[in-house]
């Protein structure tokens, strides 16, 4: 699986995929958005979570605008065997691209 995923391309493509937020928490907590059905966790401790997510499912990450975090919690998402990439500029490309968010 690619390591990335087009804003545009993901509107085409989001029903079926694992949506998954994984902004800082100062930077979530600044924001009133989120992309629909994304579940928030935190990059900080994954660890903790990265064992809990769907195996058999695409996992389609993001953060701010794409960068350091999406890029390292992509890799060890990968390294563990799972379908994950993340969205090219994160929700802010996202939003640029046209795509709904929601309040969280």
């Amino acid at each position: 699986m690619n390591r990335t995923i087009k804003p545009e391309q993901l509107k085409n493509e989001i029903t079926g995929k694992f949506i998954l937020d994984v902004r800082r928490e100062a930077d979530r907590a600044a924001s009133t958005e989120q992309i629909a059905n994304a579940q928030w966790k935190n990059p900080e401790q994954i660890t903790q979570w990265v064992d809990h997510l769907p195996q058999d499912q695409d996992i389609v990450i993001y953060c701010v605008r794409g960068g350091g975090v999406s890029n390292s919690v992509v890799d060890t998402l990968q390294a563990k065997g799972l379908k994950a990439c993340f969205i090219e500029g994160g929700i802010e490309g996202w939003k640029a691209a046209g795509g709904t968010v929601i309040r969280k």
